[in-house]
């Protein structure tokens, strides 16, 4: 009978092959073929079988086959068929496996003993592989497959151990008996896939699911080690060999890489690489680098940009390695015992033998290697942190401590902060902890010379802020004092700074000698933020009286004709609160007629505006612009206040002498002295001196100079309060230290009246705590008895050592 679109020819998982069984129907007329599906496509087979629309017999009859019968549910009447109906299939399953001929097994066994040994000694194969697959599959089909594994194992090992004699009867180098055991690897890892290849069978339904059994792979991995690797020395050889060739390869020798490849593959194969070779491998790397590193470090001709270059390029040829022939998993263990060896046992020599040159120089690329192979140990950021402190401190008290270097301090001191802010930003990879070591570092370094670096700073502002400064832009003014802010964070005594600045600035304001208002606002913006508005109040009522005083002048301009009609001298006047200014000596000198009117005529407005306050003049700070006939002509001369009361003398007399100048002006002597000086030994010589001499003396002559040239219309003559005399900077010291007594005085009392009873000890320890600047202990007991002789504590009659507050 015929089955019709049962096409369903399957094929076994394993041998690809499809089995046909013959079959005859039960009245013997006729034979059917029907492809006999493997397991795992029973049920495709059935599928096919079921789906067809009908199934036909020769003689209208039932039939059954042995590997299977196909009953029909419904006969055909007559031939009709009914529309919508098919005939309905079972399929049964094959009652008993087929029996294997006789002597199969040993005939089986034969042909795949043959193939085995033909493999091994690489000769041609007499069978194809799949009929040697298929003596396997057979073999394993009908229980056969322990006897199967045994008799492989047995071949293999035999194989195996026929390779001894090659081994014991070499007597080659360590390069010649590595090629050998290479060569012995690579066949036997051939072999093996072929001989896999064939029993694949049995490898996936025996071997693998049998738990006490190895994976044919295995099994030749094991036979291999234990016979061939465990042999006598061999273990020991290879290991030796492959650290010899390592050590010449690190030497600059040229080695087979792909040898060495091979073999660390073969020891990572055979689970012998971390016990057998990397202990051994380490031991080797950790030996030779100690040894290095001592040569090198002894060396005086290898820097330090030399050693750090030297040690780069060794942990970039070990990576190398991992990538060419070590295993990966030796790479941390492998770059951690280098690292130890070239830098971590020597960190202290390295920072020695030049950390402070790298930075001097700006190595930032030397210093980032540096950098970046101290973190790797546990104590190496904390060194650098020391040593980049040492060299701050050393490079900063060089600049502070040298007294002839007390103009370019400041500039120094920013150019050294900027240069270590580059370092730690380019090298340091910005680390914040750095940025703590700067900030200790300049702290210590700035208060270094008490007060000194303060009154500095204040000064250095000042010459940035001074319209003759036209080295910056606005923007570049604001970020240069953002760096001087960063410096006056330093400072302990800021008292000391506001004091030279307030005394800089008024000059500033009052002498109209400020570069930028917006400028002076940024900075008192900058001070007040940093401070708080107590400590910028008395500088912003500097400001606000400046503006004040320009809506005074307004009105002023509108009425000064009606005050003075008959001159016309142009006055301006700033009015200044005593409270927000710096202290300024009462100086009572002759003023020309036509200004005492003026004067008088702005007294009598100012004071009908503000009734009930006084104004006290300050002809020192004054500045005033003169109209001068010379022989070449008009000039217009820019000159202080004091200038021009000495010019206006020679409207009288053309000579006149030291004294008369001196009885006629009522100038303090070293003043006038000073002021004779700009007139008549400057650059613009508008008076001449006899006799001729840097210094003025009693005797001396002045005689007009009408013979006097400048190819400019106005000429500026400096000006003498511009300079900062000594006598100036020790009334700012001591008014500085006189205000800090107040401070320490109000501090004590504050805290006694708070606490009642204090012993010595927690007296101290507070007011320090409070006072914004530093104090010595024996400048504080002065004051503890400063206030004890005015009655505001005593100690207490039980314990010297405690005060008590007396109300």
């Amino acid at each position: 009978m015929s089955v019709a679109g049962s096409n369903c020819n399957g094929s076994h998982s394993g041998g690809g092959r499809k089995r046909k069984l013959n079959s005859t129907s039960e009245n013997g007329k006729k034979q059917t073929k029907l492809a006999y599906p493997s397991s795992s496509n029973q049920a495709q087979a059935l599928d096919c079988i079921t789906k067809s629309p009908m199934a036909e017999s020769t003689d209208g009859e039932s039939s059954e086959l042995q590997c299977g019968s196909i009953t029909p549910r419904a006969s055909l009447n007559n031939h009709v068929k009914k529309p919508g109906t098919g005939k309905k299939l079972v399929i049964k399953n094959m009652k008993a496996r087929p029996d294997l001929p006789e002597n199969y097994c040993e005939r089986a066994w034969a042909k795949l003993c043959e193939a085995i040994r033909a493999i091994h000694s690489q000769s041609h194969i007499s069978y194809s592989l799949e009929e040697l697959y298929q003596a396997v599959e057979n073999m394993c089909s009908h229980k056969m497959a322990a006897t199967l594994y045994e008799n492989l194992q047995q071949e293999c090992q035999r194989h195996v151990e026929s390779l001894i004699p090659l081994i014991d009867q070499s007597e080659r180098d360590e390069l010649q008996f590595l090629v050998l055991m290479n060569r012995l690897w690579t066949d036997h890892c051939r072999q093996m896939i072929m001989i896999r290849s064939i029993f694949l069978y049995l490898d996936r339904t025996f071997a693998v699911t049998s738990p006490s059994l190895l994976s044919i792979w295995d099994l030749g991995l094991k036979l291999f080690c234990s016979t061939i690797i465990g042999h006598g020395s061999v273990q020991a050889r290879a290991v030796k060999g492959l650290l010899t060739f390592i050590h010449q390869e690190r030497c600059g020798e040229s080695v087979d890489k792909g040898l060495l490849k091979s073999l660390v593959r073969m020891l990572v194969d055979l689970q012998l690489y971390h016990d057998v070779f990397e202990l051994e491998f380490l031991r080797e790397t950790e030996t030779m680098y100690h040894e290095e590193a001592l040569r090198v470090m002894r060396d005086s001709q290898f820097t330090l940009p030399d050693y750090l270059a030297h040690v780069n390029r060794r942990l970039s040829q070990e990576n190398e390695r991992i990538l060419q022939y070590i295993d990966k998993s030796t790479k941390k263990p492998l770059l951690l015992c280098v690292e130890k060896q070239l830098v971590g046992d020597h960190q202290e020599e390295i920072l020695e033998k030049g950390f402070e040159m790298l930075l001097e120089a700006n190595r930032h690329q030397d210093l980032s290697l540096l950098y970046d192979l101290f973190i790797r140990f546990k104590n190496g950021l904390g060194l650098i942190k020391k040593a980049f402190a040492n060299y701050i401190k050393k490079s900063g008290m060089a600049i502070v401590s040298d007294l002839e270097r007390d103009k370019a301090m400041v500039q120094e001191l920013l150019d050294l902060k900027a240069k270590v802010d580059t370092i730690i930003a380019e090298s340091f990879q910005g680390n914040e902890k750095f940025t703590d070591v700067v900030r200790e570092s300049f702290e210590s370094v700035v208060n270094k010379r008490q007060n000194k670096p303060a009154e500095l700073i204040a000064k250095y502002v000042d010459s940035q802020l001074r319209s003759g400064n036209k080295e910056w832009s606005d923007e570049e003014l604001d970020r240069l004092l953002d760096r001087v802010m960063v410096l006056f964070r330093y400072i302990h005594g800021k008292d000391v700074f506001e004091a030279f600045y307030k005394k800089d600035l008024a000059k500033r304001l009052l002498l109209g000698k400020s570069a930028s208002f917006d400028s002076e606002k940024s900075m008192l913006l900058k001070l007040k933020q940093e401070c708080g508005p107590n400590f910028t109040s008395k500088l912003e009522g500097m400001f606000k009286d400046m503006e004040l005083s320009k809506e005074l002048m307004a009105a002023w301009t509108q009425t000064a004709s009606q005050k003075v009609p008959s001159s016309a001298i142009d006055l301006s006047v700033n009015v200044l609160t005593m409270g927000y200014w710096p202290t300024y000596p009462p100086m009572d000198v002759a003023l020309p007629s036509e200004l005492v009117q003026y004067q008088q005529a702005f007294q009598t407005f100012y004071l009908s505006k503000h009734n009930g306050r006084k104004l006290q003049w300050q002809p020192s700070l004054g500045q005033c612009v003169l109209k001068a006939g010379f022989v070449n002509g008009e000039k217009e001369l820019q000159v202080s206040f004091l200038q021009a009361i000495v010019l206006l003398l020679f409207n009288a007399a053309e000579k006149m002498s030291f004294v008369s100048i001196k009885d006629l002006t009522r100038i303090e002597d070293g003043e006038l002295r000073r002021t004779l000086q700009s007139l008549a030994i400057g650059n613009a010589r508008v008076l001449i001196k006899h006799p001729k001499g840097k210094d003025v003396e009693d005797a001396d002559q002045f005689i007009f100079n009408k013979e006097f040239k400048h190819k400019l219309c106005r000429i500026k003559i400096n000006q003498v309060q511009l300079k900062e005399t000594i006598e100036e900077n020790q009334a700012t010291n001591e008014r500085v230290f006189q205000d800090r007594q107040y401070q320490i005085d109000a501090a004590i009392v504050r805290i006694m009246k708070m606490r009642r009873t204090l012993p010595h000890n927690l007296m101290v320890s507070e007011c320090l705590a409070q006072l914004r600047f530093d104090v010595r202990q024996s400048d504080l007991k002065k004051r503890i008895e400063s206030l004890m002789d005015r009655d505001y504590i005593r100690r207490s009659k039980e314990n010297s050592s405690v005060y008590e507050y007396i109300a």
